[in-house]
């Protein structure tokens, strides 16, 4: 049983940030998935699958699993690279190739 913890991301579908800054504890897969050959169904025996945990640091994380006993694997988060942009940079006299239609 080996547990992964980690910030998740952002949400593709929304702008804001919301649930992005607690670390989140979510445990591997420890049997494979299997398919229900009547319905076409995924199904899985592990019920570890379901869980998630959320801390609101790296340290809590790793405390809990250190007590309980859990293997765990700590993945850092990627800093975003954001750069200012303005909508009347899409007119500018310096733009690289110029603004049509």
């Amino acid at each position: 049983m080996t547990a992964r913890i980690f910030k998740p991301a952002k949400n593709a579908m929304q702008s804001g940030r919301f649930k992005t800054k607690e670390w989140q504890l979510d445990y591997e897969p420890e049997q494979p998935r299997s398919v229900e050959p009547l319905m076409g169904w995924t199904s899985s025996g592990d019920m570890k699958q379901q869980i998630t945990l959320r801390f609101h640091s790296k340290e809590e994380a790793v405390a809990y699993c250190e007590r309980k006993g859990i293997a765990y694997q700590v993945i850092e988060p990627q800093d975003s690279i954001r750069r200012p942009v303005a909508y009347a940079d899409n007119f500018s006299f310096r733009r690289g190739e110029p603004w049509t239609h």
